[in-house]
């Protein structure tokens, strides 16, 4: 037992669970205008970066750099090469637009359920959480939305989990369908 009768364990979940709620409170502090943006204006923002290889540029890093788990220095998680990639991909073919509009329909059109039973999502789940990942429902919930058949935590990794953790989210997704066959 450490102070106030509290095992490690437990302090080390509320720790967590501290640490989790600030980094949520700063999200929406700090990092939500993005979405308001997208889910009222989308077709000015992508008209804007579309036009804009450089305001392009500039809106991707910056989502890169607040939303991995780079601690500030994005080339630590991506090279510049797949940054650089990854940007031209989106303005080449002129595509912001698609990214923004599903905040706009999922805004105004939000999605139910066609059935009342539990869990509403009855295909098999799994999840991987990774630490800096924004937001993450709490594992009660998600037991009981999803027909959930394997949560892995990891280390590290954020928003971008597949390309900042690619050996780890191969090996979930492998992991994963083995169980299923």
């Amino acid at each position: 037992m450490l102070r106030d009768g509290l095992s490690r364990g437990c302090q080390s979940t509320i720790t967590y669970r501290h640490r989790r709620g600030a980094r949520l409170q700063n999200f929406f502090a700090t990092e939500v205008a993005y979405s308001a943006l997208q889910s009222t204006k989308p077709r000015t923002i992508a008209a804007a970066l579309n036009d804009s290889p450089v305001g392009l540029a500039s809106w991707m890093l910056e989502k890169q750099r607040s939303w991995s788990d780079c601690h500030g220095d994005v080339e630590t998680r991506f090279t510049k090469d797949d940054l650089l990639t990854t940007i031209m991909i989106y303005w080449v073919t002129q595509s912001y637009g698609t990214s923004a509009r599903y905040y706009y329909e999922a805004a105004h059109h939000r999605w139910t359920p066609v059935h009342d039973r539990m869990p509403v999502v009855e295909a098999p789940v799994g999840i991987s959480v990774l630490p800096e990942k924004i937001c993450s429902a709490p594992r009660r919930w998600a037991q009981r939305y999803y027909n959930l058949k394997q949560v892995r935590y990891h280390a590290s990794g954020g928003h971008f989990a597949a390309w900042e953790e690619p050996q780890a989210i191969t090996t979930d997704i492998r992991d994963f369908f083995r169980v299923l066959s």
